[in-house]
């Protein structure tokens, strides 16, 4: 018994090192350009821009297939970004920056199918079936995928007034680092 259990762990092992060893060798390395905008991107995953997810926007963008004014919930700032490390110029009248936005579930039309639910890509949105939803301001990235599904439209999408709560400085750009 004790045999056999440490024949099949050594084959494990060396099965596992054979395999670490030909990932090194045979593996290829991933663009850093890609892993540059990777970075710049929100990384909600929204899909606002065309794509599944922001490593495929990611992905097209090194490739100039896509625009760099292809992430909304980005703005201005993640347009300049992706401008700079393309080295592309950028039309800044093409740019729109809605600012923040939040969805807002009217309770007059909700029905509570849970199709809104389902739709969200950051689980923001709370409620059981038959029974009223509520978004999540915290969790809520505003992509607007949840009225894009709701039967009665009865989820609007508006801007959120800029308070001190939740007001942010823009990041200062650091020279000579």
């Amino acid at each position: 018994m004790i045999t056999s259990v440490l024949v099949v762990a050594t084959i494990g092992m060396v099965l596992g090192w054979l395999l670490g060893t030909a990932g090194r060798w045979l593996g290829s390395e991933a663009d850093p350009i890609v892993e540059r905008i990777t970075e710049v991107l929100p990384g909600s995953q929204c899909g606002q821009c065309g794509f599944p997810g922001c490593g495929q926007a990611a992905a097209a963008l090194a490739a100039g297939e896509a625009p760099v004014t292809l992430c909304p919930p980005g703005g201005r700032a993640v347009a300049e970004k992706l401008a700079e490390i393309l080295g592309v110029g950028l039309d800044a009248g093409s740019i729109e920056d809605r600012g923040p936005v939040l969805a807002r579930v009217r309770t007059t039309s909700c029905i509570g199918c849970s199709r809104c639910i389902k739709a969200c890509p950051t689980d923001a949105i709370v409620g059981a079936t038959k029974q009223l939803h509520v978004v999540l301001a915290e969790a809520c990235i505003g992509c607007g995928a949840c009225a894009e599904v709701c039967p009665t439209e009865g989820i609007d999408i508006e801007g959120v007034p800029v308070t001190l709560r939740n007001w942010r400085w823009h990041k200062p750009k650091l020279t000579g680092v």
